[in-house]
């Protein structure tokens, strides 16, 4: 009688709770088989997972493992920054582009400066400088009686994150910040240049260089040679340390495609007044005086001014190709908001205020940039899975939703850094997560669709690996266990 009552009250404890027997039996199995995954393929090499998984429609952790302990998070980190930026600052939220002055025009002749002022437009590209100028041309002016100014004082002058290293400043995912920068292609790489090597028109000449968009603000040293079709292509490309001066060495085979690489320029507000400077002259309007940097003064009169497009349109680069730049563009935008200052301090301390309006313990947290960038950036996986738990419910859910990476899509603007991965007919198209990845760091974070239909919210947190951990194949075989559920 006693066994016959414990199996009724187990019975009656099963039905309450919203999982058949079967579905508790295999997330226990589950839950085994990810403990004796990580045990084995992670800490036997001195390596560090946290996980977390949750329910997505309840929240309640459906597995947790050093959930809790703080770790570096890489390009995770943009979760809480596209959460906080569409919070504050709202998907329809967008930049200006202006060109204004402090003179007047008479007879063609504007007497005056020309200030092009920055305002924070990650996505500000050549073709919007073109359309300002062709705006100033069709107002009649040909000859500007003053100078070129150029007006970044929106942000302040700090270019680099606090941790950013010295040794990451020419590579394109590490470009200066100002709020009056230049995006070179479609992908807005904001802050970059795009050089292009081409084989000359003989063998043995220098390669032909070009560069996109066109100015002279880069010094280009060339010491590439043309060799025959049965040579390999072989260049290299390297901006030295505090200049624009780039080397560019290397062999390019005579009927080689053209190479091509982001260079990130230094000090790019002088990059756009020096192209700007280019673009008056293309179209026929002569300016007398010098181009440099300065401040509108408060009086002023605009000429012509360019709207970017919105913030829930500018977060697809950001999550999807993890793009650095914006998610720092996006921090001082909220610093600048809210309270009135363009700056790392002052736009972390609207991040941390809003994180806790979601309920996220910002005490747990080490918070340093706002793309990940950080080695000193730490966070808990369970406080990310607790994020993406509680933003749902938020009316700019759906614009954060678009923002995610989907898995084993391969087209690049859906797919992003997940269309070469999880491609298999279980997970292809069900995983839509933010990757993340620095030396001896990976992460992936995001929501999927399990098989039995479940919708999970999971977290997964790797550091200190070395060669012999595989971080992108270690998260990736944790969703295929997962996608059990």
């Amino acid at each position: 009688m006693k066994h016959k009552f414990i199996c009724i009250v187990t019975l009656f404890l099963l039905f309450l709770s919203s999982q058949p027997v079967d579905a508790i039996i295999i997330q226990d199995t589950i839950q085994k088989r990810l403990d004796e995954f990580f045990q084995r393929e992670i800490d036997s090499k001195g390596a560090i997972a946290g996980v977390s998984v949750r329910s997505a429609d309840t929240g309640k952790l459906l597995y947790d493992r050093k959930g809790d302990i703080r770790l570096r998070p890489a390009s995770n980190l943009k979760l809480f920054t596209a959460a906080a930026a569409l919070s504050t600052l709202g998907p329809d939220y967008t930049y200006k582009t202006e060109v204004l002055t402090d003179g007047y025009v008479r007879w063609k002749i504007l007497h005056g400066n020309l200030y092009l002022k920055g305002r924070g437009d990650p996505t500000l590209t050549i073709d919007n400088l073109k359309a300002l100028v062709k705006s100033i041309k069709e107002q009649n002016i040909k000859v500007i009686r003053g100078d070129l100014i150029g007006d970044d004082s929106w942000y302040d002058d700090i270019r680099y994150s606090i941790d950013l290293p010295w040794s990451d400043e020419t590579y394109d995912y590490a470009s200066q910040i100002s709020p009056l920068t230049l995006s070179p292609n479609q992908d807005f790489d904001t802050g970059n240049i795009i050089v292009e090597v081409n084989p000359g028109h003989n063998l043995g000449e220098k390669g032909e260089i070009i560069i996109h968009p066109y100015t002279e603000y880069l010094q280009i040293v060339n010491n590439t040679e043309t060799v025959s079709i049965d040579e390999k292509t072989e260049i290299s490309m390297e901006r030295t340390h505090g200049t624009n001066t780039v080397t560019i060495n290397g062999k390019v085979s005579f009927n080689s495609k053209s190479v091509r690489k982001l260079i990130p320029v230094w000090e790019p507000t002088n990059l756009v007044v020096d192209v700007f400077k280019e673009l008056l002259k293309e179209y026929g309007i002569v300016l007398l005086g010098d181009a440099k940097v300065g401040i509108t003064p408060y009086e002023n009169t605009e000429l012509a001014c360019n709207t970017s497009i919105p913030l829930s349109k500018i977060l697809l680069p950001f999550m999807k190709y993890s793009n650095n730049t914006h998610g720092e563009m996006l921090v001082k935008e909220m610093g600048k908001k809210e309270k009135k200052e363009g700056s790392w301090e002052a736009g972390l301390q609207v991040l941390q205020s809003e994180l806790k309006s979601f309920g996220i313990k910002t005490e747990a947290l080490v918070l340093r940039d706002g793309s990940g960038i950080s080695h000193i950036n730490l966070v808990t996986a369970n406080e990310l899975t607790k994020l993406l738990f509680e933003i749902q419910d938020k009316d700019w859910f759906p614009v954060f939703m678009e923002s995610l990476p989907v898995a084993g899509v391969k087209e690049k603007e859906v797919g992003g850094t997940l269309r070469y991965r999880l491609s298999d007919p279980s997970t292809k198209g069900k995983v839509f997560a933010k990757t993340g990845s620095l030396t001896t760091i990976s992460s992936l974070s995001g929501y999927a669709k399990t098989k039995s239909g479940q919708k999970i919210i999971f977290s997964i947190l790797l550091n200190n690996l070395t060669d012999d951990v595989n971080g992108k194949k270690m998260e990736d075989e944790t969703i295929s266990i997962l996608m059990e559920l």
